[in-house]
C-alpha cells in the first residue's frame, strides 16, 4: 500500500512539472501571501479556538486554493507559505494522487499544523507526506479545541467551490523552499 501511495504521489508531482515551489516573480509572491493571509483569515473566522492552538504549536503550513479534480485516477496541487514560531520561513508544495471512485473538480484551503519539531523537521526536509489513514478535519467552531493533536499534527481543510464525490485511496506529498 505504501508503494501505491508513493506512487500516487510521484505521478501528480510529474504532472506539475514546470510548477516551483516558490513563486517566480515579486507580484506571484505577493499575490501567494494574500491568498494565505485570506484563507487564515478564513479559518480562524470558522474556528475561533484556531488561533489558541497556532499559539501553541511549532509552525504552520498554510495552502490557499488547492485544486483537486478527478476521474477515477485523480490528483491536486496547491502552492502554499511554511510558518515557524509565528513568522514565515518558506514556500511549500502539495501535490496529491489518488486512485478509485471518483469524479470532479473542486478548490480547497488546506492548513497543516505542526505540534511537534520532530514533524516540522520533516516537512522541512522534504521527509513529511500525509498517507491514506491520515484524516483532515473540515474546519468549524470548536474543531481545532477538539483535534487530536497525539500524531503530532492537525490538517484542517475549507472547501471553497466546486463538487467532488470521491470513494478512493491516495496521499498527499510536500516540497520545501526556505526564504
Amino acid at each position: 500500500m505504501k508503494k501505491l501511495m508513493a506512487a500516487l504521489v510521484a505521478a501528480a508531482g510529474l504532472a506539475m512539472v514546470g510548477c516551483s515551489t516558490e513563486p517566480k516573480t515579486e507580484a506571484e509572491k505577493s499575490t501567494l501571501t494574500s491568498e494565505s493571509s485570506a484563507a487564515m483569515q478564513s479559518f480562524k473566522n470558522a474556528d475561533s479556538s484556531l488561533q489558541s492552538l497556532l499559539d501553541r504549536s511549532i509552525g504552520y503550513a498554510v495552502f490557499p486554493s488547492v485544486g483537486k479534480g478527478g476521474f477515477i485516477v485523480g490528483g491536486a496541487y496547491g502552492r502554499g507559505e511554511v510558518f515557524e514560531k509565528g513568522r514565515k520561513i518558506g514556500f511549500a508544495d502539495l501535490t496529491k494522487g489518488s486512485v478509485g471512485l471518483q469524479a470532479g473538480a473542486q478548490t480547497f484551503d488546506e492548513l497543516i499544523v505542526f505540534m511537534t519539531q520532530e514533524q516540522m523537521d520533516k516537512f522541512k526536509a522534504g521527509k513529511f507526506s500525509l498517507s491514506a489513514d491520515a484524516s483532515a478535519v473540515a474546519i468549524k467552531s470548536g474543531a481545532a479545541g477538539a483535534s487530536d493533536y497525539s500524531k503530532g499534527v492537525i490538517i484542517f481543510t475549507q472547501t471553497k467551490g466546486g463538487l467532488m464525490a470521491e470513494a478512493s485511496v491516495g496521499g498527499q506529498g510536500f516540497s520545501y523552499k526556505p526564504l
